[in-house]
């Protein structure tokens, strides 16, 4: 039992620190460990005791930043319902976490981690099954790929994130501009007579 209560603040902890972490990296990668530190309200020295360095921070907010797009995906059942409903459930469940689609798409270290890319890939593919069953349904532009789709998709996810960070967006407006933004060009456009 003492063991439970001895980790649990301590991941409780953990997770603060990646939070604050996103926010200052997503916006600035360069940022030093000492604004990440102070931004999570702790010392360098207790950050370089969660983590023992940068590199091994911007790894674990990388995944950290996964798990979330991961659990956006879950919550949002993609797999499931017509296509279009599941990209609007999509945008619902990933927007309030949109600074982490904004930190991967910043951090080019992450682009040589192969446990990241895979991770990466698994979502990324995911998201590409649902608009490829979007393109099936004949709810969304079949000339666009489903790759491009998906790529088009979180990159708008990170612009998002970006805005509302810099206060260009409210947090309130941001899922309905996000939707309507990407649908008003992935849509099928039906011919009129």
């Amino acid at each position: 039992m003492s063991h439970l209560i001895y980790t649990c603040p301590m991941a409780t902890d953990r997770d603060s620190v990646l939070e604050a972490a996103v926010g200052v990296l997503s916006r600035r990668p360069t940022a030093h460990l000492d604004e990440i530190a102070r931004a999570a309200g702790i010392s360098r020295a207790t950050l370089h005791r969660i983590f023992p360095g940068r590199e091994a921070l911007i790894r674990e907010v990388g995944a950290h930043s996964l798990r979330k797009v991961a659990g956006a995906l879950d919550t949002a059942a993609v797999e499931e319902g017509d296509a279009q409903s599941a990209l609007r459930r999509l945008v619902d469940a990933v927007v309030p976490d949109a600074a982490l689609c904004a930190f991967i798409a910043g951090e080019s270290q992450l682009y040589d981690d192969p446990e990241i890319n895979e991770l990466w890939e698994i979502q990324d593919a995911r998201v590409r099954a649902l608009f490829l069953r979007g393109q099936q349904e004949g709810v969304f532009r079949i000339e666009l790929s489903a790759g491009w789709l998906s790529e088009a998709f979180f990159d708008l996810v990170a612009g998002v994130g970006w805005a509302v960070q810099d206060g260009r967006l409210a947090p309130r407006d941001s899922a309905f501009s996000l939707a309507e933004l990407f649908l008003g060009g992935a849509l099928r456009r039906t011919e009129t007579p």
